[in-house]
């Protein structure tokens, strides 16, 4: 009772003075990953709403909806995000080239060279770049808060078997998504490009409709792709498995300025909680997946050499079919040498 009437005394008091508070729960976020709670997106989401609902002291609530509760694919579920009945969505590049095809830049192969780079290309304006050119293309209804990881890095994996170079792809039936690059770069390496939506993968393994994947081996292993004959992996990591989370943009801007740096930092602490959460949960998946008589392979640098000659017709296709792909290619290329240069003068200074 004391403590209710100090509030109401000093909320009549703020108000009087011409100050505006925040009532518990002004705004409620609803938030939704098409994953399960084993998945890097659900680390995410669970740090985005802890950080928001304390940092906004209450006037913030996150609802979280794993699965397919609000939505069941990348189209629809940014198509709910555009209409504001989905407040926050995690997409793949995949999921998302439907509606913006320059998104598959990020699975453009071997460009970025691990994970520093990578951290720091997508913590930077290049995400804004991005951003931008959705916010444009989606009537400002779609807008892009920040590019985490989901998974690692994509490595080749297959039931045949070892994979040391571009030749012993060729012939694979190898799953791809629905988006067009990745069916490039398989085809570029020789195999044969099969889309195939990822609730369908294991049984597709299991009956022989393909015979690969490009994947990380948390989702190998979250996905028991082993027991449907996945056995052999090999650590190329030619893309790095971006997560583009998207926000409706009417209700980002609805908020308060003050709200909505609650929000950005927010997603700072999600992308952070992304980029730590496969790193961690990589080394008991690879004990699992050699456990169960899986096959890792590290290519030599010049394998991946090899790897990176194969798909360089890749690059142009990309740049000549893909709308705003020179634009956001340009952007990503001068990212990355960006980041190397700055990493480079850190090294100099680290290890002298």
């Amino acid at each position: 009772m004391i403590n209710g009437l100090i509030k109401a005394t000093l909320t009549a008091a703020l108000l009087a003075g011409g100050a505006t508070i925040a009532a518990a729960q002004d705004f409620t976020i609803r938030a939704t990953a098409n994953s399960n709670e084993n998945d890097e997106d659900y680390d995410g989401l669970v740090v985005f709403k802890d950080y928001v609902e304390k940092a906004s002291n209450g006037a913030i609530a996150v609802e979280l909806f794993i699965g397919t509760q609000l939505c069941s694919g990348g189209a629809e579920c940014l198509q709910g995000v555009a209409d504001g009945t989905i407040d926050v969505f995690v997409t793949t590049s995949g999921g998302a080239a439907g509606i913006f095809p320059y998104v598959q830049v990020l699975d453009l192969p071997y460009l970025m060279s691990d994970d520093r780079v990578a951290e720091m290309v997508l913590s930077g304006d290049f995400t804004r770049k991005m951003r931008d050119m959705a916010l444009a293309d989606s009537g400002n209804t779609i807008r892009i808060m920040t590019i985490g990881n989901t998974g690692g890095w994509r490595g080749f994996a297959n039931t045949e078997r070892r994979v040391t170079g571009p030749a012993d792809l060729t012939g694979l039936k190898m799953r791809t998504v629905v988006a067009d690059l990745p069916q490039e770069l398989v085809k570029a390496m020789g195999a044969s490009p099969t889309p195939i939506s990822w609730p369908e993968l294991f049984t597709s393994l299991q009956t022989k409709v393909v015979e690969g994947t490009a994947n990380g081996i948390t989702d190998i292993m979250n996905m028991k792709f082993p027991e449907a004959g996945l056995k052999y992996l090999t650590l190329d990591g030619h893309a790095y498995m971006g997560a583009i989370w998207v926000m409706n943009n009417e209700k980002f801007l609805g908020m308060p300025e003050e709200m909505r740096k609650v929000v950005v930092d927010g997603f700072a602490a999600l992308q952070q909680a992304t980029f730590a959460s496969p790193k961690r949960k990589s080394i008991q998946a690879y004990q699992e997946f050699l456990a169960a008589g899986g096959d890792v392979y590290v290519p030599s640098p010049e394998e991946k050499a090899a790897f990176k000659a194969a798909a360089e017709p890749v690059f142009a296709w990309f740049q000549e079919n893909v709308t705003g792909g020179p634009e956001i290619y340009e952007a990503l290329t001068a990212a990355v040498a960006a980041a190397e240069a700055e990493l480079a003068k850190a090294y100099e200074s680290d290890l002298n």
